[in-house]
This record gives structure tokens, C-alpha cells and sequence, in this order.
């Protein structure tokens, strides 16, 4: 764990321009920081050093993915801007190595495929898949309908315990807190849609600002789904997607050493 003084440390570094998204590389050797300067900055995770830069001129970055480990180069960062570009930098060669433009509205939230045949980025409803070496858009998909685009996150699974064909799944949360999950098979351009959960929420007012609805795969487990979000209570969700119903919920959580999670009951 950081220290305080070593994280008002990394504060310092990354404070002249508002920090958008924070993402570590799969050994968690780097993290990358993009800001609202349009800076996509990579960082030593043990020395806090700035490892390599890279800057886009008045275009604020909005979200940040590394790729795969599985890729052919685990060492590229894909990075989606305010004025709905994707940009895909390689770390060795210190260049931006593809430039395209799958949205017309800022891209929110970004992720590489599982296996990094694709990038997966969202904006305001919608998710195209790309390709990160033509950069064509192969596939949208607008099941969210105008609802901002909080969360995406791809994860290898066989897919055929759930009815479908694929070999991996992807998440899409929405601010409208509902969360759809997709069986794919990239290689042969398949991608359906496996379940759709929409979670319960007290009204609110227009001018409200309300929190993000954010959905994750646990990583023992990617049957099991995490959300979390503005709801009827201030907790975080399991959802199995054997089950296809919430098999439990917790309001508090206690991190040990090990890694265990606190819930309710213990």
C-alpha cells in the first residue's frame, strides 16, 4: 500500500490539469493517468517516476485502457477524447500509433477486447467495436439509448455454460443503471447479447448530480458480476449470471492483506 506522504505525492504530480481516469497495467509495474490538458501520462508504480508522455492539443482525455496482456505487445494504451477520437500509443516507440474517429460525442469509457482483436469504446448510448490495426468500426451497438456510457470492461470466458456461442464477454454499464452483457466470438464476428439488468432507483431531479453506475466481472468468478451505482440503498450488488437473479448485496466492505471482503453479516 501507498503511503499518505507518497500518495500526496502523486497528487502533486498529476495536479495541473483535472485527472479524468487512472488504469494500472496487468502486473500493476505502471499506472497511466489522462487528464482534461488532453495528457495521457505513464507512471512507475513504485517510484512515482514519469516513465513516457503523450499530449493532444485542446482536446480534453476522457478515458484510458491498457491492451492485453494476451495482444502481441502488451504495451499500448488506447485513449478516448472529448471530441469522440480514439487515439492507440505505443509505449516502446513513444508514437501514437493509430488515430480514429468511432463516435461523433465524447467517448466516456474504453476497453480492449479480451483477447485485443478489438477496442470497445462508449459514448452517450452507444459502443462501437473496432478495429485497433484498420480502425474501422465493424459494429455499434445502441441497446443503452442515449444513456451515458459509465463503465465497459471484456473478460475471457467460454460462453457455452450460459447457452451461447463465444469465447470471451463484455460489460456496458449505462448512468441509466442498467448493465447488458455480450457473448462474443470476435474471430468470427459474432457478438449477442447474453442478459440485461436494469437496478431499482428512487427518483431524482434533472439537476441532481447523480453518482455513476459502475459494473465489474469478479475476477475469481466472471459468473458473477459487481454493480454499484444511485439506488434505493448505498451498496454494492452480486449478480450471477447462472442464476440470473442478485445473490447478495453488502453496504460495507473491509479490505485485508489477503484480499478477503467484508459483508453484512461478518
Amino acid at each position: 500500500w501507498w503511503s499518505r506522504s507518497e500518495l500526496f505525492s502523486l497528487l502533486t504530480l498529476c495536479s495541473a490539469a483535472q485527472v479524468n481516469d487512472v488504469v494500472f497495467s496487468r502486473d500493476e509495474s505502471r499506472f497511466a493517468t489522462c487528464s482534461q490538458d488532453g495528457s495521457v501520462r505513464v507512471w512507475s508504480t513504485g517510484s512515482f517516476e514519469l516513465v513516457v508522455q503523450f499530449q493532444v492539443i485542446n482536446q480534453a482525455c476522457r478515458c484510458l485502457c491498457w491492451s492485453p496482456s494476451s495482444s502481441s505487445d502488451g504495451s499500448r494504451l488506447a485513449a478516448g477524447y472529448g471530441d469522440g477520437t480514439l487515439r492507440i500509443f505505443q509505449l516502446a516507440s513513444t508514437e501514437m500509433e493509430m488515430k480514429l474517429r468511432p463516435h461523433q460525442e465524447a467517448i466516456s469509457a474504453i476497453t480492449y477486447s479480451a483477447s485485443g482483436e478489438k477496442t470497445l469504446p462508449g459514448s452517450k448510448g452507444l459502443v462501437a467495436v473496432s478495429s485497433p490495426i484498420s480502425g474501422a468500426t465493424i459494429r455499434v451497438i445502441r441497446d443503452h439509448k442515449g444513456a451515458a456510457i459509465n463503465s465497459i470492461q471484456s473478460v475471457s470466458e467460454q460462453c457455452k455454460r450460459f447457452g451461447l456461442e463465444g469465447n470471451e464477454m463484455f460489460l456496458v454499464a449505462g448512468a441509466d443503471r442498467r448493465v447488458s452483457v455480450w457473448a462474443a466470438n470476435w474471430s468470427k464476428e459474432k457478438c449477442d447479447l447474453l442478459d440485461w439488468l436494469s437496478f431499482p432507483a428512487p427518483p431524482s431531479s434533472e439537476e441532481e448530480s447523480l453518482p455513476p453506475s459502475l459494473a465489474a466481472f469478479y475476477p475469481a468468478d466472471p459468473s458473477l458480476l459487481l454493480y454499484t451505482g444511485y439506488g434505493l440503498k448505498k451498496e454494492l450488488s452480486f449478480y450471477s449470471l447462472t442464476k440470473k437473479q442478485v445473490s447478495h448485496s453488502t453496504s460495507c466492505l473491509l479490505l485485508f492483506s489477503s484480499v478477503q471482503i467484508g459483508r453484512n453479516n461478518r
